[in-house]
């Protein structure tokens, strides 16, 4: 063979991936810290964990079935940011605890939105009149198909609403109710949506009689300052409150801001039969039924736009769901059906907008330029990190139950610390003692095991790296544990190829000729000894879940690499040490006894030679 090739390739293997570490990243190239920082799990860097509490309409806790599928699809969705080794686990009967390392709280936050996806189409739209809303996490974007709808909504600017004939309402009333007001956590909390509007109508008195009345939002404007007063207990309203108003109400009543519709709790316009209202860009929208769901849709995806230098999420339809989405775009463009599009929500080609909304948000609201017979794609200015996320919601579906937000802590590194600086101080002495015993018991043969070692450690190192700024891999405590065993198994590999090597020195072989016929015996048995680590621990890291899973990637990942360094490195040093006059040294090449034994008597081949020639 030729040992120079070898160690050539795992030259070229070790340039490679230190130059992605270096080059690639966080961080400038003399920032040696930042660029030299694997990612670090929950235990050891701390994170965040999250309480999310499931909610029904009775108020009772939901079926078990119900709430293990919602806590696999939080988890396929946590788990679709990347290899993080989160926790998604049950805690009592209706609550499920997320815990992700590092300063991740926006991220998780989102993971237990219910991502009802819904397409509607604009029919009327109105400036917002109320405070400002807070902005939404995710922000606002385009849909298009195959470059046919327009990037952005072109019906952005103040609508001019035609006036209306009806009676504005008299401003000598007020309200005069005295019921108790419902608190934002009313409507997620299940109370059924009859009492929750009878004590709206309890707390706003005339207001809400006199709102009735409205049937477009100039209506009020027309009434001047008295309208205003009458309809101003709206204002007042909390989110829940608002969200079980007729939507024409919510719609007409300037008093009810965006703000408000923003903070209605999740389900609030999950209703596809029925017309809602959200808000996008500053404006209150009035949408008609939905004519596409999120289960229309087949696949979605991320990935960055060129053009527009920004990451978007591509949607796939079914069947079905592809004829409903090109229907629903010759409505919107031709303004047809049963609910026209009125003036005020057309774009600036005089066409219908169509919505894209998840849960209670609209994500986008372009005007539709041709009828669209391809993919949806939803872009804008979302990170990475967001569309990723959107695109996992939309992807791995809905979830079956409502969730309230509970409480979001920062959990502390100092246990895992600890425990951390405890195991590299017994790894430390465990490869120290490995080493020397190797080193007196091999000699020569030690310091390959030493180097080869190194050699293992520095790609298992690049790969933590590297893994960690692409698929999100951390390095738990149980990963660690991983790593630790896999020494193990490359000292077994060792002993394996070094006996086999000894008893080739025994049948009367010189070590030169001794070296590749011990690899070649020995090769097997390291390939199948180290092929079922590997299985094993595949099959731990697909049936398994949480720091179990990081173990067995872990184990996994070490004897790979290890692998290589006995294919590239091992076989090569020992074939070169094999040509030197050192390893013909009994004291030096650590096969001691069995070079001299295999000097004083022969081999066996030689001494069954003799007898024959006697005997002849």
């Amino acid at each position: 063979m030729h040992p120079s090739r070898y160690l050539a390739v795992l030259g070229g293997i070790f340039v490679v991936l230190y130059a992605l570490v270096f080059f690639t990243g966080p961080g400038s190239i003399g920032d040696l810290h930042q660029k030299l920082k694997p990612r670090l799990g929950l235990d050891l860097v701390g994170g965040t964990t999250l309480t999310l509490i499931a909610q029904t309409p009775d108020g009772k806790a939901p079926p078990k079935t119900s709430l293990e599928e919602a806590r696999n699809i939080i988890e396929q969705r946590v788990n679709g940011l990347g290899i993080a080794e989160p926790e998604v686990v049950t805690e009592g009967d209706q609550n499920i605890v997320v815990s992700v390392a590092g300063q991740n709280s926006d991220a998780i936050k989102q993971v237990g939105q219910p991502a009802q996806l819904r397409f509607r189409k604009v029919i009327n739209a109105t400036q917002d009149m109320g405070p400002k809303a807070s902005p939404t996490p995710t922000p606002s974007a385009s849909k298009s198909g195959k470059s046919s709808a327009s990037p952005k909504p072109s019906g952005s600017k103040s609508p001019s609403a035609s006036p209306s004939t009806s009676k504005s309402p008299s401003a000598s009333a007020s309200p005069s109710g005295t019921g108790n007001a419902a608190n934002d956590d009313l409507a997620a909390t299940g109370t059924k949506k009859k009492q929750v509007l009878a004590t709206v109508k309890k707390k706003l008195g005339v207001s809400y009689q006199l709102a009735q009345q409205v049937t477009s939002p100039d209506q009020v404007a027309q009434g001047g300052a008295q309208a205003e007063a009458a309809l101003k207990p709206f204002r007042k309203l909390s989110p829940a409150e608002v969200a079980v108003l007729p939507a024409s109400m919510q719609f007409n009543i300037p008093q009810i801001s965006c703000k408000q519709l923003n903070d209605r709790p999740a389900g609030s316009i999950d209703s596809p039969k029925q017309q809602v209202v959200s808000c996008d860009s500053g404006q209150k929208l009035l949408l008609d039924s939905a004519k596409v769901l999120g289960t229309d849709v087949k696949g979605a995806d991320y990935t960055y736009d060129q053009q527009q230098g920004g990451w978007k999420v591509t949607l796939s339809f079914k069947g079905n769901g592809q004829s409903k989405w090109t229907n629903l775009t010759k409505e919107a463009y031709d303004n047809t059906g049963k609910h026209k599009c009125e003036q005020a929500s057309l774009g600036s080609g005089g066409h219908c907008r169509v919505a894209i909304v998840l849960d209670t948000k609209v994500v986008s609201s372009p005007q539709i330029n041709s009828v669209i017979s391809g993919d949806a794609e939803i872009t804008g200015g979302f990170s990475q990190d967001q569309a990723t996320l959107l695109a996992n919601q939309l992807k791995y579906g809905a979830l079956p139950l409502t969730f309230h937000q509970g409480e979001a802590n920062q959990v502390s590194a100092s246990l895992g610390t600890s425990q951390l600086e405890a195991g590299l101080i017994a790894a430390a002495i465990g490869l120290i003692i490995v080493v020397l015993y190797s080193l007196f018991y091999y000699r020569l043969l030690g310091i390959v095991i030493f180097l080869s070692l190194v050699l293992s450690g520095l790609l298992v190192f690049a790969a933590l790296i590297l893994l960690g700024r692409g698929p999100g891999l951390t390095l738990t405590l149980a990963g660690f544990a991983g790593f630790v065993v896999s020494l193990g198994v490359a000292a077994d590999s060792f002993v394996i190829y070094f006996e086999r090597l000894k008893d080739e020195i025994r049948d009367g072989r010189s070590p030169r000729s001794a070296v590749p016929r011990a690899w070649v015996r020995a090769r097997r048995t390291i390939i199948s000894a180290n092929a079922i680590t590997v299985l094993c621990a595949a099959v731990l890291y697909f049936l398994s879940a949480g720091s179990v899973k990081g173990f067995a990637f872990a184990l996994g990942l070490a004897t790979i690499l290890d692998l290589i360094v006995v294919f590239l490195f091992r076989h090569p040093i020992m074939t070169l040490f094999a040509r030197s006059r050192a390893f013909l040294s009994p004291r030096v090449s650590g096969l001691g006894r069995v070079l001299e034994h295999s000097r004083s008597e022969g081999s066996p081949r030689r001494r069954s030679g003799r007898t024959s020639t006697k005997e002849a």
